[in-house]
């Protein structure tokens, strides 16, 4: 039987890139990271931590009653910034954890939950993932990252470039997978992640996912049930977020 538990870990660490306050900027009267927290309660996890080198974002999250995880080691970047939560909150090997955006107030609880039942079904991958479909246009974008997959749903490649790569007169693409970066992971993955090999093919499309691949492990992919929503990169964005989500939540 599939133990169907999972975790959740809300990485609210900025860097110089964006707006300062970004995770404290006001949407109806909270924090963006509350409506964050409030959307991972939704979709049925046993544990949920808000991991920031941040006091300010730790004692706001601590007053709407989330645990939270100080990161200390600065050296630490991405991926490798799980390794030191799980550590700390002594999670075994086998658990299964969802990497969370801490810039996406509206998404849907169901990809949250979406994700790990993912991982957990497929016991041959090492990390399960999500996309959206996308228009040629939309997938022009370096902004985006896209993927392609198996016959088995497992991932071959990610890229900024638009991929599979349009030669063919006579077959068209109309559709790009587009990555949207709500992952789940063993997290026994976490703990060997800093020591695995590093590859050039990371490096040069920036794309972290790129060392897992490069290493071996098994990504699964399926399409999202629903949109993630918008991220909040810029400080407008959360004027488009005020519009879109409701005020009594």
């Amino acid at each position: 039987m599939i133990n169907d538990e999972f975790k959740v870990i809300i990485l609210a660490i900025f860097d110089q890139h964006n707006f300062p306050g970004k995770a404290m900027a006001d949407i109806h009267g909270k924090p963006m990271i509350q409506h964050v927290y409030e959307s991972a309660e939704n979709s049925g996890a046993a544990e949920i931590v808000i991991a920031t080198d941040s006091p300010r974002i730790g004692m706001a999250a601590e007053e709407f009653g989330a645990s939270v995880c100080m990161i200390v080691d600065e050296s630490l970047t991405g991926i490798a910034r799980l390794s030191e939560v799980v550590d700390k909150m002594g999670w075994g090997d086998d658990s299964v954890v969802v990497n969370f955006p801490a810039d996406a107030p509206l998404t849907p609880s169901s990809i949250i939950k979406q994700v790990a039942s993912n991982l957990m079904t497929h016991e041959e991958a090492d990390c399960a993932t999500l996309y959206s479909m996308v228009s040629a246009e939309t997938a022009g974008k370096q902004s985006t990252i896209k993927l392609v997959i198996d016959n088995d749903s497992y991932v071959m490649y990610f890229s900024r470039q638009p991929i599979p790569h349009q030669v063919s007169d006579t077959y068209q693409v109309a559709e790009y997978k587009c990555y949207i970066e709500l992952n789940a992971y063993r997290t026994g993955l976490l703990r060997i992640y800093r020591n695995l090999p590093e590859s050039e093919l990371e490096w040069t499309e920036s794309v972290e996912e790129l060392k897992l691949l490069y290493n071996g492990m098994k990504i699964h992919a399926a399409e999202a049930n629903n949109l993630i929503g918008q991220r909040v990169v810029t400080e407008e964005d959360i004027e488009k977020v005020k519009i879109q989500i409701a005020p009594g939540r």
